[in-house]
C-alpha cells in the first residue's frame, strides 16, 4: 500500500496579506500579524499566495517573507510557502528556496497566461514536485489564471505521493474532487464566501482572506462545520457574510489591507497594478468591520 498522505491542516488557514511600508515589507507588522493569527486559535499560516502579493515581489524578497514567517511562527502552526509560476524552471526554483527557509509545506499555482492543456498541467505538477521532498497544494483559480485544473487532472495528480491537496476555487468540479481522489486528500475552500458550500461537499477547510481580520470567527466556522455542529458554523458565516461581501468590492488584497490598516496592523499600501480602495468601497468596509465590533 501506498504511505499515507500528509494532512497539512484540517480547519482555516490564512492567506497573510504582506505589509508594506514605503515600498518595503513592514517586517515589525508582519511578526505583530502573525502572533494574532495564532493567538485566535487559527490552524495554519500562508505567506506570499495572492494575498500576499507575489507576483509583485522579487524571489530574495518572497523568500525573506516565507523565512521570516517560519522563524518567527516557531512552529506553533503549520507554514505554507506559495512557490507557484507560470515558468516551470522558476516554480521549481521557488519551491527549493521555501524548502530551504523551512517551509512546511508548498503551495503551487495553475500556471497562467501560457493557457497550458491539461496534459502539460500535469507535466507541470510532476515535475515540480518530484524537485522537492514537501508535501504540495495544488491551487485552482481559474478566474485569475485562466485555466482550470480540471477534475481529472487533480484526480491523476493526486496519485503523485507530495501532492496531498488542493486549494479549489471552482465548486463546480468539487463533488468530482472529491468523490475521485482518496480520503486522504486534502480538499480546501479556496473562496471564504462558499465555504459552508465546499465543507458541505466534504472539504477539509479553507484557505482565507477574511481571516486576516476575523481568524478567531473564521477557524470557529470550518471547526465547528468538522463536528458536525452545522448550527454554529452557519450561524457565526451569516454574521459575517456582510464583512466578506465588502471585502470582494475590490481586487483582493485591496480591501483586506484597508481593513488591516483600520485595525492599526500596517498601511493599507499596495503594489502596482493595484491601487488603494476608493473612499465609497472604504464607507462600506467600515460599516461592516463596525457592525462585528472590529474598529
Amino acid at each position: 500500500m501506498p504511505d499515507k498522505k500528509v494532512t497539512i491542516f484540517k480547519g482555516t488557514a490564512t492567506a497573510m496579506a504582506t505589509p508594506f511600508k514605503d515600498g518595503r515589507v513592514d517586517f515589525d507588522t508582519l511578526g505583530r500579524m502573525i502572533d494574532f493569527q495564532i493567538i485566535e486559535g487559527i490552524d495554519a499560516l500562508l505567506f506570499c499566495g495572492t494575498t500576499g502579493e507575489s507576483s509583485t515581489m522579487p524571489d530574495e524578497e518572497h523568500i525573506d517573507v516565507v523565512r521570516f514567517g517560519v522563524k518567527h511562527t516557531k512552529g506553533r502552526v503549520p507554514v505554507i510557502a506559495n512557490a507557484g509560476s507560470n515558468d516551470t524552471a522558476h516554480a521549481i526554483e521557488l519551491s527549493k528556496m521555501a524548502q530551504d527557509a523551512g517551509a512546511d509545506a508548498l503551495l503551487s499555482v495553475a500556471p497562467y497566461y501560457n493557457k497550458s492543456i491539461q496534459r502539460g498541467l500535469v507535466r507541470h505538477f510532476e515535475v515540480i514536485a518530484n524537485s522537492v521532498k514537501l508535501p504540495i497544494i495544488l491551487y485552482n483559480v481559474p478566474s485569475r489564471t485562466v485555466v482550470n485544473i480540471n477534475a481529472d487532472t487533480i484526480i491523476k495528480l493526486s496519485e503523485v505521493p507530495n501532492i496531498v491537496g488542493v486549494k479549489e476555487c471552482n465548486i463546480f468540479q468539487v463533488a468530482d474532487v472529491i468523490s475521485g481522489t482518496p480520503d486522504d486528500f486534502s480538499v480546501y475552500s479556496g473562496s471564504d464566501d462558499e465555504v459552508l458550500q465546499f465543507m458541505a461537499l466534504g472539504a477539509k477547510g479553507l484557505i482565507s482572506v477574511m481571516s486576516n481580520i476575523i481568524p478567531g470567527k473564521s477557524h470557529t466556522i470550518t471547526e465547528a462545520f468538522l463536528k458536525g455542529d452545522i448550527y454554529t458554523s452557519r450561524n457565526i458565516f451569516y454574521e459575517i457574510h456582510s464583512l466578506v461581501k465588502a471585502l470582494g468590492l475590490d481586487t483582493n488584497p485591496i480591501p483586506i489591507k484597508k481593513a488591516l490598516s483600520l485595525m492599526h496592523m500596517g498601511t493599507s499600501e499596495v503594489r502596482l497594478p493595484l491601487v488603494e480602495m476608493e473612499d465609497d468601497h472604504t464607507s462600506i468596509l467600515k460599516e461592516a468591520m463596525k457592525k462585528l465590533r472590529l474598529i
